[in-house]
């Protein structure tokens, strides 16, 4: 919490985002106004058994609610969009976004019943917004790998801070919508305080190539495909989308829209004008084998392999209505997400063993990056030009390597400040230093359970999953204390019954050898009771199995 005396100071912090990809949400604070920038979702790690989504914790922003004058998006992905549903119920605040970005939020919103309850502006890149007292928003647009993209200056007493957002410079892009390249370098030129730039692709190379040339990649596949072609790839990606479809037009095929989330980007884009879809170029999936193998496309998700994913469900013959052919082209239209390689090399070896002819972004130019790599992001410090640089969205050695390039293009050192989620960057009369710090953290989603699974949870979860669980039920008299019945051991996950007999015979001797000492010693609480079941029981079952799995002692009385 920041204290009364933080008054007449700037405070920028993350509380999420930065050490991570995913879950975007950064803050700009001036005294008794507060404005957020994104609000994104994270997908779970691997040791996080069992949950859907991560979100950021808001604990700071539901204590200052009164001070939250809106929550700006700059684009319509899930890592910064997809958080909404559950932080406005929460913090109902004004929402502002582009047009495009602002149908996905909506969609989200209406599906989650708080649509009406939102208020909701639509912003391009001419808007001026005013935040409370002090501070003021302006846009500018930028190319990212969906359209409607935009970086925010905010304007505030101390000098003006600048996001980004995601960003690449792409001269020849799909859509033929530059970026405001004049408009950023006018911002520079009247002096910018902080940048917050995108640190993805910060230790990549030179400049990331154009969408451009990814349709020309795409174009060559179907020129060359005998059967049907499966293209996977982010349901957001309008661009890639919009690619397919022309491909289709040219080498006359069908194209059948397959997967939840990407029928309904298709289906929003297209009445907002940003996919141009002939009428009669879609098909519904049941009438793909109707047609000519070779006159048929089919675009679906799945492209970070994940195992409900309509191209993983086609590819394990799983999926209701399509199923991949021997002779089918596979094209994955993306590149893994960090974490991600495994899930992705599975699904395509599973291609590869029905027979189909699979075309990825390591073998063909089908995909390239949203984000700019190390000259497009040398090329907006230039522009911007800014005093203090906070390098954000990316995991710390991104975060170290853009800090780098601020260097090597002429901001001075001790002006860069590498964060961790929480770490507030403070200024005052032109001069910063770290601040206090922030309570966040993350906010695990496990179904319709917000936050209500936490560590303790996971850890169990895990020792289920490692070595599993022995559950020990014994009955005892009410009268005397003496035992009724059992103990019964009952193993799940642990060791197979039948063929551990004797291990468990020699288990239920502890237990009764257990109880009856701690009768002998009078001890009748039965947490006291449960607790000396679980060590006994523990020590003898690691030193005969090298296993220690979960132990759960139920004592009934009658």
């Amino acid at each position: 919490m920041l204290s009364k005396n933080q008054r007449g100071k700037l405070h920028i912090f993350a509380l999420g985002g930065l050490d991570e990809i995913g879950k975007n949400m950064y803050v700009v604070q001036y005294e008794n106004d507060i404005v957020v920038i994104d609000a994104g979702l994270m997908f779970p790690e691997e040791d996080m058994l069992g949950i859907d989504i991560v979100i950021p914790d808001i604990t700071y922003l539901i204590e200052n609610k009164e001070k939250v004058r809106g929550i700006i998006l700059t684009h319509g992905h899930e890592d910064h969009i997809g958080g909404l549903p559950y932080i406005l119920r929460q913090l109902n605040v004004p929402i502002y976004a582009t047009k495009l970005t602002m149908g996905l939020v909506e969609h989200k919103l209406r599906e989650a019943h708080i649509l009406n309850d939102t208020k909701r502006y639509i912003i391009n890149n001419h808007s001026e917004i005013k935040l409370g007292s002090t501070l003021k928003a302006t846009f500018f647009n930028t190319n990212h790998s969906i359209p409607d993209s935009v970086g925010v200056c905010v304007e505030t007493p101390e000098g003006n801070v600048v996001h980004t957002g995601d960003f690449k410079f792409d001269m020849t892009p799909v859509n033929e919508k530059v970026a405001d390249i004049h408009k950023m370098a006018e911002i520079g030129r009247k002096g910018v305080l902080c940048l917050l730039s995108d640190s993805t692709n910060a230790e990549r190379a030179g400049f990331t190539g154009s969408e451009r040339t990814v349709g020309e990649g795409i174009n060559e596949v179907f020129r060359k495909a005998k059967q049907r072609v499966i293209v996977a790839t982010f349901a957001s990606n309008i661009h890639r989308i919009q690619q397919v479809v022309d491909a289709c037009q040219l080498y006359g095929r069908k194209l059948a829209v397959v997967g939840r989330s990407m029928v309904n980007v298709v289906n929003i884009a297209s009445e907002l004008g940003y996919l141009h879809i002939p009428s009669d170029l879609l098909i519904e999936p049941d009438e793909i084998n109707r047609l000519p193998a070779n006159r048929v496309a089919v675009i679906s998700t799945g492209s970070q392999g994940e195992s409900m994913s309509a191209l993983t469900r086609m590819a394990n013959a799983s999926h209701r209505k399509v199923e991949i052919l021997p002779g089918d082209t596979v094209i994955i239209a993306a590149t893994p997400i960090p974490g991600n390689e495994k899930l992705i090399g599975r699904t395509v070896d599973q291609l590869f063993r029905i027979g189909a002819d699979v075309v990825y972004s390591t073998t063909s130019h089908v995909h390239v990056s949203g984000h700019g790599s190390q000259e497009d992001l040398k090329l907006m410090l230039s522009l911007i030009k800014p005093k203090y640089f906070i390098p954000i969205h990316g995991e710390y050695r991104m975060l170290r390597a853009h800090a780098q390039l601020a260097e090597s293009v002429g901001v001075r050192p001790e002006n860069i400040f590498i964060c961790d989620n929480g770490d507030t960057v403070e200024i005052s009369g032109g001069k910063a230093r770290y601040g206090p710090k922030i309570t966040t953290g993350k906010v695990l989603i496990d179904g319709l359970g917000v936050g209500d699974v936490g560590n303790i949870v996971l850890r169990d979860r895990k020792l289920l999953s490692q070595d599993g669980i022995l559950v020990v039920v014994v009955t005892l008299s009410k009268a005397n204390g003496a035992i009724l019945s059992g103990p019964d051991i009952i193993s799940r996950g642990f060791v197979y019954v039948r063929e551990s007999e004797q291990l468990l015979d020699e288990a239920n001797r502890i237990v009764s050898m257990t109880m009856e000492k701690c009768m002998k010693d009078q001890v009748s609480e039965w947490a006291s009771l449960k607790t000396s079941i679980r060590d006994a029981l523990s020590k003898f079952l690691f030193e005969r199995t090298r296993r220690r799995p979960m132990i759960l002692p139920i004592i009934m009385e009658v």
